[in-house]
């Protein structure tokens, strides 16, 4: 066994420890944090740049070609999908409600006519829209003439 093969092992152990210790604290995170936001935070952030590190490591350690382009497809997607899919998850539970609202700091998905009755002082921070989202789509299909600003 050369001294070059060595390095490139350690080199290797090191970045699937990373990797592992990253993805272990991702899991952690989704059982110790108060939200959903919080945990699709801690579940995507950390799990992500851990896959990329075992990825690297498994491409240092395996020394092929067609192993590390595998490695490679495999990284990409996770960097495409994990923080999309994050996202559409946490807008599913900001649309039901189930978002500790008293956490947020800034609230940018709500409506700027129920933002300035908040700073006004006429509305509760925490309080629900007045009109349901069907009625409000509704209502601005009638105001535009149909879905896309088409006559129907």
């Amino acid at each position: 066994m050369s001294g070059i093969d060595s390095v490139e092992d350690v080199v290797a152990v090191v970045f699937l420890l990373a990797g592992a210790f990253l993805c272990l604290t991702a899991g952690l995170g989704l059982l110790r944090f108060p939200d959903v936001l919080a945990r699709m935070h801690a579940g995507t952030k950390p799990q992500v740049l851990g896959v990329l590190l075992v990825m690297v490591g498994g491409a240092i350690r395996l020394n092929g070609w067609s192993a590390t382009w595998m490695l490679l497809l495999v990284a990409a997607f996770q960097l495409l999908t994990a923080p999309v899919s994050a996202h559409m998850i946490s807008r599913v539970a900001y649309r039901r409600r189930h978002v500790r609202r008293d956490l947020l700091l800034v609230d940018e998905l709500r409506t700027g006519e129920t933002q300035d009755r908040v700073r006004r002082g006429d509305e509760p921070a925490d309080a629900p829209p007045e009109e349901p989202a069907q009625a409000l789509v509704e209502s601005r299909r009638e105001d535009d003439g149909g879905a896309f600003g088409q006559e129907s």
